[in-house]
């Protein structure tokens, strides 16, 4: 495969950009396609079965327009249905997952919170996550689906954006977790309010670089690495309202790019 070919991330909504500013950062010479799947989110609260449709629709998409490597720049989705992405496709895949390992380090109190979804903090992989690298911290899981919905509206400062996020953070405050992980991507756009709110003493931590990094040393091995410099714009797909979309990508993306419909053949739910 090129090295001028593309990579490809998705997430259930536009939260996954906060992971492909990191790889634009880290990699500026790389073009960038990037499927938000917002007509189908949240995944928080959908079945494994209906999560491993929509990646796999949506995986299919972008190897289909040519992406040398696929970064799954969803927590949910991770926990759900990464190895059988991997079982699928040949070409690199890196997923995410919560930074449970960094904060159990980083905790002077013994005590981290976990920000995420529901379906991550059920799945298998968050367990195994907290009985490999936790075992001696306590672990406060605080699932806010309410989160990534204010992302999802654009909604990233302000009154509202407050309000709630001080309602979660203070299950986590109460029983003292002195480091919260923001264990979905979508979060991240939310971290200046989540900091504001906890003060300097406790540490904030998400993984979209740590993520950048593995994918930059996956194209790395693969000699699959851009050595020509981007002429191109990044291309985003979203499966909502376009309008609406455009609205706070907008807002959230600020790199140039080029928004549209996501395909109706990629847009089918499961049994369809």
């Amino acid at each position: 495969m090129s090295t001028k070919a593309p990579v490809g991330a998705f997430d259930s909504g536009v939260g996954g950009l906060s992971v492909l500013a990191d790889i634009r950062r880290l990699m500026p010479d790389e073009t960038l396609l990037y499927v938000a799947d917002s007509g189908f989110a949240p995944y928080g609260e959908r079945s494994v079965a209906y999560i491993e449709h929509r990646s796999g629709a949506i995986a299919d998409f972008l190897v289909g327009a040519g992406a040398k490597a696929l970064v799954v720049a969803c927590n949910t989705a991770t926990a759900a249905i990464a190895p059988v992405l991997r079982g699928r496709f040949s070409l690199p895949i890196i997923a995410i997952e919560p930074a449970v390992k960094p904060a159990a380090s980083a905790s002077r109190s013994g005590v981290i919170g976990v920000l995420a979804t529901e379906r991550t903090l059920l799945s298998e992989r968050f367990a195994g996550l907290v009985s490999a690298h936790a075992s001696g911290v306590e672990v406060v899981s605080e699932p806010c689906p309410d989160l990534v919905e204010l992302v999802e509206r654009g909604i990233t400062s302000g009154p509202e954006a407050l309000a709630t996020v001080e309602r979660h953070v203070r299950v986590l405050r109460e029983r003292r977790a002195d480091t919260i992980v923001l264990g979905c991507t979508h979060f991240h756009f939310l971290r200046a309010v989540v900091e504001a709110v906890v003060g300097k003493d406790v540490r904030v931590l998400d993984p979209g670089q740590p993520v950048a990094e593995e994918l930059r040393r996956r194209l790395a091995n693969a000699s699959l690495l851009s050595e020509d410099p981007r002429t191109t714009p990044d291309r985003i797909w979203t499966s909502g309202d376009p309008a609406a979309a455009n609205a706070v990508i907008g807002r959230l993306w600020p790199w140039p790019h080029e928004l549209a419909p996501l395909p109706a053949a990629y847009c089918l739910p499961p049994g369809e």
